[in-house]
Parts: C-alpha cells; structure tokens; sequence
C-alpha cells in the first residue's frame, strides 16, 4: 500500500506538461517491444467521475505544454537471446551490456550477498538473461516489496530499470507503490529523461499513489543536479501547497538546492524555519512539535550539519558557519572528516589561519583522519597566504600518511612553483607526475611556460612548449596561453613560433589571431599587427570584437590613431560597434598629439554614424580644450553633455576647474568646486591647489584655510598647498601664521621644488630673520636645488637690511652673472662675514661652498 504521510481535502496532482481540470482524460501510453512478443501498448486512463472529490494527496509540478505522452522503449530484438546447450538462454552480442558486465562484475558480487535471502540470485538472473520473462519464472508470483525495490534500484541502465518496472504492472498481482515511484524518478532523473519522468508522475496520479516528503526531496534533488531550477523551486512549493512537512533529508536536499542557485539567503531561511515548526504552517510553530535545542525540533544529523556550514560558507557568513559548527559539538554529533574540511576551507578562505591550526588541533583530538581533500586545502591556503614551504610540507606529510596527492594536489602546488619561480621543485613535481602518468592540465602547462620564460629559460620553455604541441591535444585556448605568455614578455618570435604551431594544427580560432596581435602591439611591430589582422580571412577565420578592440587600441596607444580609424570604420561596417569605446580610443589618441581639430572630427563621425558618446568621451574633449584654455569650446562639451543626460564627474570638474583657474574665472570656479560637493565627490589635490590660489590671490584667509585644513585631515596636502598658504599668509601680513607654515613644511621634508625655497627665504627676510634665511638658503644648496635670481633679490634684500650698501650688491650679481661659479662662492663669502653664524651653520656654509 502507498505510505501516505497526510491527506489533504484539495486536489493537488498536477504534471509538468498536463491540464488539470474536472472531466478530463489522462492518457498514459508506453509502448514496449520484447523479443519474439507482439508489440504491447498499455494504456491507463483516469476515470472521469468525482476525480475532484477524492482525498488523496497530490504532487504539483510545473506545467509544460505536452498534452499527451507516449514513451518508446529501446526494443529488445537486438539483443539476439539463443539457447545454450544444456538448454538455458545466453545472452548474444550486446556491446552495452558487456561493457557494464565488464565494469560492474566484481562490485555486484559482493554488494548482491550482503542482501541475503534470494536476492543475488534474482540480480543474477537478472544481470545474465535479457529476457525478464525468462529470467524472472522462478519468482514470478512471489516478489515482496523489499525484493521489487533492490532490483529497481540495481539495474545498470535507466533502460533496464523502466522494462522491468513495466513487467511488474503487466504482471497484476504487483502492486507498485510510492516507493517504487520514488526509485524511477531518481533513476529517469539522474539520465535526464524529463519527458519519462512526467510520464511516470502521470501515471502516480491517474493509480493516486500519494507522494511522500521522499518522492518531493527526490524530485528536488534530481531537478536541481540536472540543472532544471524552476522545476526544483516549483516542487517546494508543492510541497507547501500540500503541506506535507520536510523530513531532514528533505531539508537538506532544498538547502542544497538553494546553495546551488546562490539563494543563501532562502536556504538559511527555510532551515530555520523547518527546524522551528514553521516551514508549511503560516510561520506558526505547531503545538505537536516538540522544541529541544536553540529553537531545533530535533537533534539533526551530521550530513544537515554540513550542509549548513557549507551554505554559510559559500554565502560568506564566517560567523553563522562557525556558530553551526559549536552547535553541532554542543548537540554531541561529532564532526567527520568533510565537516572539517569545510570549516578550514571557510576560515581559510577569511584568512583565520589561527582558526585553520585550532582545527587540525581539534581534528587529531578527535581522531578524525585527514583525507586528500583536506591536505588539498592546506596545500592551496598556505600557498595563496605565500607560506610555501608550509604548502610543500604537507604535500609531503600526505604522502608519508599513506594517502595518494591527485592531480588537484599536483596542479595547486605546480602553480604556486610556478609563479615564484621554483624551477628545481616544478621540474621535480612534473617527474612525479610522468612516473605516475597524471595528466598535466594546459592551466598549469602554460602557468609553467610563464614560469621558465620569466627566469630566462627560454629554450627550456620552449621544449616545454614542444612536448605538449607534438602530443596534439593542446586546445585553442591552451595554443593562446603559451602565445600571451611569449607575447607579454616581448620575445615576439617565440610567440611567432608557438603561432604558427597553433596554424598546423588546422583547428584553430580567432583567439590565437588576437594574442598574437597583442605580441606585436608588446613588441611594437605595428604593421606586422595590421598585416595579421588583415590576413585573418585567408585562414577562413574572421576578426572578432576584441580582435578590432586590441588592433584599435594598440594603434591608438602608438600614436598611430590614423590607422585605427580605419579599422574603426572596418568594425562599423562589419556591425561590431556597440558603444563609443574604440572611438574613445583613437580621440584620445588625436588629442594625445595635440591633433585636437581630428579628434573633433571623429567625434562629429562618431555622432553621423549614430553611435552615442559616453561620459569617457566627453570628458576627453572637455579636457582637451580646457588644457589650451579655450573656454567656449569647452563649454560647448559641458552643454552637449548635459543634453545627453550626462551631469558630468570628478575628471571633467577637475577639468573646469583647471581651466577658470588658468584664464582667471573665480567665480565659475567657485562654483564648480561647489558642485563637487553637492554631489558627494572629493576634489583632487590639483583642483583643490587652484582653489587655495584663487582665494589666497584674493586674501579670502577663511575659504583657503578651510580646504587646507580638509587636505591636511586627508593627509594629502602636499608641497604646493603648503606653499600657497604661506603666500597667502605672507600678502595679509600674517607672519606668525606664516613661519608656522615654513617650520611644518621643513619638518614634513616638504621642501624640494625651487619656489618653495624662495617663497620661506623671502619670509624670513621680511620678517627679519636673516640667520634663518641664509640657514634655508645652505639647506637649498645642499639638497641640490639651484638658486635663481628671485633667491639672491631676496638674500641682498636682507643684506641691505642689515647694513650692506646696494652698490655692494649689484657688484656681486654682477660677478655672478659673469662667472656663475665665482660668484655664488663670492655671495657664500659674503653671507657668512655678514652674519654671526654658529657651528651648525659655519658646518652647512663650508659643505655647500665645496
């Protein structure tokens, strides 16, 4: 009898593919051959009367549009049955069944005696005569439930397993229930026979066999690994329309559904609210239902355990992932060997690696034996964390514990030696692998290609090259690899050489063209790029976007934006332009050589050809024009802009700011540097610079204070802003502000541009602190900074404050312009008579006369 787990008052059977409604006939037709038999069809039809009123729970899967179904069986008749000799049947030429019997022998043999009774002997019969018939008339009458489930579930083909689950229903003294429903649908499920399964859904509601929580936890599962995720949502939520409650299993098989998708969020959710009660009852936890531990129903298993953690890890929630794991110590389920590998992938991947040993502590504790997964996992985490020496020791602490690296433990180490050119131990890992016949994959190939180009092995890549290319499996992308990688590092004729093997080949693709391009444009041999790019369709194979992308780019970038525009026009007209990006390109590479009047034309082009222009390309005219300080024109780009819906950004403000600044618009830029503010975003230092001039031009102290002291709170303020604000502070008279400025600007190391200097000499002149100056003007000296005339004005200035006559002084500039090296060292001479200096500066004044 069907194992019903609740019956419902609603009709609920609805088929993916089938109309449900009162007064219409189901048709299930499946026709099966057999050898030597007539062709049979059987045919089940719903009764049309009161199916509405029957209580019977039912399974709600997706609607598709198929109104009828018939199903065809592979026939029998070439299986070509003949008898023995002592008058039994053989089985004759079946390439398929001696295929599985040669894989399957040894296993079936021991798993069939572990079920006792007479059940090897019927899976033997079964395995060795095609005919069910014949090879079933011993027990033909006398099948149990338990019986009739083993066979299904042990057949070695989706094929066999439908025949003998049909033979049952021809032979009416079967009667087949949910359970055996549930074991084709794994089986059709799991060989994606879709239409099939519908079939088999029919027909459980035209027999009203009631699903089970397993019959939707298996429709679930095999939804979901088939990749069919509507199908699989839509089977929970029949589940909810039917209310029949998740058993764990079940759970666990829609978190993993969840997990599968990237719903983490609805996984978590639908665990909690099983393991409340609250799943299919309106978020009312049932009375019946007993609650044990932190809101759980029941203490859950460690596959569900797992399950979680994992959710959580992929999710990337640490915490919760942590959390689960303490509950589940808690709750006395010990953690197994994946439950581990789990929590030291997650924390790992977090970079725990306190949390990663505390693990392998609790592991050993626990007695819970590593596996080669787990030593995968250390291997690739202390590699990523450049541990690699901890990455190799447990490479080799997996061996010694008797367990066998696979090519995952090969190829994350051979990558990690790879690209800190470990070249002894790569080599000797590749041994390895040869001696043990692993196949190297064409990631790690190339990775090592890289590897020996980039410590100038380059013959040795080569042959590295050459021992894959002569085994001829090397796929297009793998042919690309080892070209980029020639190509990047500019030997453009070994990326030739590896080309022209990926040509031999007679399979390649439009993706050993491009890198390849890309070598020339590394290389700087435009014209063979050109030449390439324009022999393409000899090889019969045509140029792509990112073929035209990277040619357009390189010519661009090489100050050849004539020629890219040509291969700009090429890509409209084979319809690959999708944006104005490669007109972006080739603009900037006009504006670029001060061609601004070009660049303007291909912008109009750009317009007449109906593309439209992005911010990007705005802002590269917008800046154009305002580095020549021709207001109008850029103004003109602001407008056009604007009407494009474009509010502009950081780049272009800068831009306009640059430009008031230069031709002297204080206000236009007062209000640009307002707007960076409406608008949340943070000037750059030079725009911020221009406004501290602007305002300390016109002695507006409070407004530059304010942005100087934004600068400084960000750390960004550098040279030019210090130095602005002691102009500043020098033009209203305010010197104490003004040596707090220089002082700040020596202890920051701040003094190394020319005016700077000059700016502070002349400050402490004024202020009438000459020492200093003539202090400032050693330390000018020394850190290689030439004086200029603006710095010996300053210095005399000082002297004929002090008592020096101007005659004096125009003799000495005039002894300095005649013989620059004489006359600084007349003007050292001077400066040190005229002041009383102490150590330090008789010490500073002897180095720089030198």
């Amino acid at each position: 009898m069907p194992v019903n787990v609740q019956q419902i008052n609603s009709s609920c059977l609805r088929i993916r593919g089938s109309i449900k409604s009162n007064g219409v006939s189901v048709s299930v037709s499946v026709a099966v051959e057999k050898a030597n038999k007539v062709k049979e069809k059987i045919c089940i039809e719903s009764s049309n009367t009161n199916m509405s009123d029957t209580n019977i729970s039912r399974v709600y899967i997706k609607p598709r549009n198929v109104e009828k179904l018939e199903v065809i069986r592979p026939s029998v008749d070439s299986l070509c049955l003949s008898k023995n000799p002592n008058g039994g049947v053989k089985l004759g030429s079946d390439k398929r069944r001696n295929h599985f019997l040669g894989k399957t022998e040894a296993k079936c043999s021991k798993k069939w005696l572990s079920y006792g009774g007479r059940l090897p002997s019927i899976l033997q019969a079964l395995d060795e005569i095609n005919d069910i018939d014949m090879a079933l008339v011993p027990w033909e009458d006398s099948l149990n439930v338990r019986e009739k489930s083993i066979i299904l579930k042990e057949q070695w083909s989706w094929e066999r397993a439908v025949d003998i689950f049909e033979w049952f229903k021809r032979k009416g003294c079967y009667e087949l229930n949910v359970i055996h429903y549930n074991i084709m649908f794994r089986i059709v499920g799991k060989a994606r026979k879709w239409d099939l399964l519908d079939s088999l859904l029919r027909e459980m509601e035209i027999k009203r066999v009631d699903p089970t929580t397993s019959t939707y936890g298996t429709l679930i599962d095999v939804y979901s690994k088939g990749g069919l995720m509507d199908e699989a949502f839509f089977c929970v939520e029949s589940m909810e329309k039917c209310e029949i409650e998740p058993d764990e299993v079940t759970m666990g098989t829609v978190v993993q559904a969840y997990k599968k998708a990237g719903e983490f969020k609805k996984a978590e959710q639908f665990f909690k609210n099983w393991s409340l009660g609250k799943v299919f009852n309106g978020g009312k936890t049932r009375s019946s239902v007993k609650i044990t531990y932190s809101g759980a129903r029941i203490c859950i298993s460690a596959y569900t355990y797992n399950t979680l953690i994992d959710t959580y890890g992929k999710a990337g929630q640490l915490q919760e992932a942590s959390a689960t794991f303490a509950r589940m110590l808690k709750d006395g389920i010990v953690p197994n060997t994946v439950t581990f590998n789990t929590m030291i992938h997650i924390c790992g991947n977090h970079d725990r690696i306190n949390e990663v040993i505390s693990l392998m502590k609790r592991m050993e504790e626990l007695r819970c034996s590593p596996d080669t997964r787990t030593y995968n996992i250390l291997i690739s985490l202390h590699a990523k964390h450049d541990d690699i020496h901890a990455a190799a020791s447990y490479f080799t602490e997996m061996k010694e514990v008797g367990l066998k690296p696979d090519n995952v433990s090969y190829r994350t180490l051979l990558y990690a030696f790879s690209i800190r050119h470990m070249v002894g131990e790569a080599e000797a890992l590749v041994s390895e692998m040869d001696e043990q016949k692993l196949k190297i994959d064409e990631y790690t190939q190339s990775a090592l290609t890289r590897m020996y180009i980039d410590v100038g092995m380059l013959q040795r890549s080569w042959s590295w090259f050459e021992r894959f290319h002569h085994e001829g499996n090397m796929s297009s992308e793998c042919y690309s690899a080892n070209i980029d990688a020639y190509g990047e590092r500019n030997h453009v004729l070994e990326a030739e050489k590896a080309f022209i093997c990926s040509l031999e080949r007679k399979n390649f693709t439009v993706l050993e063209f491009n890198v390849m391009i890309k070598a020339y444009g590394v290389g700087k041999k435009y014209d063979e790029a050109c030449e390439l790019f324009d022999t393409m369709k000899k090889f019969e194979v045509l140029p792509n976007k990112c073929t035209y992308n990277s040619l357009i780019h390189i010519l661009s970038s090489a100050d050849r934006p004539h020629n890219a525009r040509l291969y700009v026009r090429k890509m409209h007209k084979e319809g690959w332009v999708t944006d104005c990006v490669q007109y972006c390109s080739v603009i900037s590479g006009y504006v670029k050589l001060g061609q601004l009047h070009m660049g303007e034309g291909l912008f109009k082009e750009m317009l007449r050809f109906g593309v439209k222009p992005d911010i990007v390309v705005f802002g590269i005219m917008i800046n154009a024009f305002a580095d020549i300080g021709n207001v109008k024109e850029t103004l003109r780009y602001v407008n056009e802009m604007r009407h494009a819906g474009f509010s502009g950004n950081a780049v272009i403000y800068n831009s306009l700011i640059k430009l008031y600044t230069k031709v002297g618009y204080f206000q236009e830029a007062q209000e640009t540097y307002k707007l960076f503010q409406s608008f949340n975003i943070a000037p750059d230092l030079y725009s911020s610079n221009c406004m501290i001039d602007l305002y300390s031009e016109r002695a507006m102290v409070k407004h530059a204070e304010e942005i100087f002291e934004d600068l400084k709170q960000k750390d960004v303020a550098n040279e030019f802003s210090y130095a602005m604000m002691l102009c500043m502070y020098m033009r209203v008279g305010c010197s104490k502000e003004a040596v707090e400025i220089a002082h700040k600007m020596r202890e920051l190391g701040l003094l190394s541009d020319i005016l700077s200097y000059n700016n502070i000499i002349k400050l402490y002149v004024s202020d009438g602190r000459l020492k200093e100056a003539i202090r400032t003007f050693w330390e000018m000296r020394k850190s290689s900074v030439q004086p200029d005339d603006f710095t010996f004005r300053s210095l005399g200035a000082g002297l004929v404050r002090r008592g020096a006559s101007k005659e004096a002084i125009n003799k000495l500039e005039l002894a300095r312009k005649k013989d620059a090296q004489g006359g600084l060292r007349d003007w050292i001479v001077t400066l040190s008579s005229m002041v009383g200096m102490d150590e330090n500066s008789q010490r500073l004044c002897q180095e720089t006369s030198v």
